[in-house]
């Protein structure tokens, strides 16, 4: 069984009880369950914690996790011939049509394919299970 990838980021909201600033911690992970995004608060001032677990990552937050920890890459090794196989999983994965997958292909095979580690840890883990030669590296 393969580890879990996760990434975290730490930032400020405000509390639902009190109006106070909220210290929260958000983190994306890689699990057997596929892509999940967990969130725990506590506020200082009243003493509320939560401590909510699944959904997806919101666009300011992964925004934030790609600034503060820098973009990863998905990087393929298999041959150019194998593209339609890569276009099928990328087609699966992550619900493009036929026209978005071929532009999709070619940024990954030029090494131009980006997100967050466990975004991309997830799109490589489902290329090696269709026999393509393929990681996730942050350069």
């Amino acid at each position: 069984m393969e580890q879990a990838v996760f990434e975290s980021v730490r930032y400020s909201a405000v509390c639902h009880n009190c109006g106070a600033e909220l210290e929260c911690w958000g983190t994306q992970a890689l699990t057997y369950n596929g892509l999940e995004w967990d969130v725990e608060s506590a506020c200082s001032a009243c003493g509320s914690a939560v401590a909510a677990c699944g959904g997806d990552i919101p666009t300011e937050r992964r925004e934030q996790m790609l600034s503060e920890h820098g973009p990863a890459r998905l990087e393929v090794s298999s041959p150019p011939t194998q593209s339609v196989a890569i276009m099928r999983v990328l087609r699966t994965e992550l619900g493009v049509d036929l026209a978005g997958a071929k532009v999709l292909v070619r940024r990954v095979l030029n090494g131009g394919y980006s997100g967050t580690l466990p975004e991309m840890e997830r799109l490589a883990r489902k290329l090696r299970a269709s026999g393509i030669s393929a990681v996730a590296t942050r350069p």
